[in-house]
């Protein structure tokens, strides 16, 4: 379901995929290739939602905003795992974060940065490019490894053809 909010209407490219059961509310803009999956929820409805190119935003994923303070800006490449929860954060290209983990107001990631699954990122935190951040509240425990890089090229890739396989009407019967 895509809704017009306060006269605002979501921008989605055309080469995007929408799961049938997403809901994209408002000041959103979602780029070229990226992929909003099932049950997920994109409300800029207080303030704007910017994704970019080649993103996937998994399953039942939850992406809001901070009235007037904080947007959610997702650079290119960013894959968000299912049930994440993201407020009003900025993530950088070739970010990731896993399964069910929040990332609050205020925080930005750096480039290949990856959250743990279920971490919790408290307000305000600046993650500096390539470092792994994990735990409740969530620390930076280390840099990322070669493994880790390919688990993020590999989930960005893997969405793609996901993607491609949904945008067929066919599988849906």
């Amino acid at each position: 379901m895509i809704y017009k909010f306060k006269e605002i209407s979501p921008e989605i490219h055309e080469t995007a995929f929408i799961a049938p059961s997403a809901e994209i509310i408002g000041d959103v803009k979602i780029g070229a290739h990226s992929s909003i999956w099932f049950q997920c929820l994109v409300r800029g409805d207080v303030n704007y939602i910017r994704i970019g190119e080649n993103c996937n935003i998994q399953d039942m994923t939850l992406i809001h905003v901070a009235r007037d303070e904080f947007p959610v800006i997702i650079g290119n490449s960013v894959s968000i795992g299912h049930r994440v929860t993201l407020h009003g954060c900025i993530l950088k290209d070739n970010s990731f974060v896993g399964m069910s983990a929040t990332v609050m107001d205020g925080v930005e990631l750096g480039e290949y940065s990856f959250v743990a699954a279920g971490s919790l990122v408290t307000p305000g935190k600046k993650i500096p490019p390539g470092m792994m951040v994990m735990g409740s509240p969530a620390k930076v425990i280390r840099e990322i490894n070669d493994k880790e890089r390919l688990i993020i090229n590999r989930t960005a890739t893997n969405y793609q053809k996901y993607k491609e396989n949904y945008k067929n009407p066919s599988v849906f019967h």
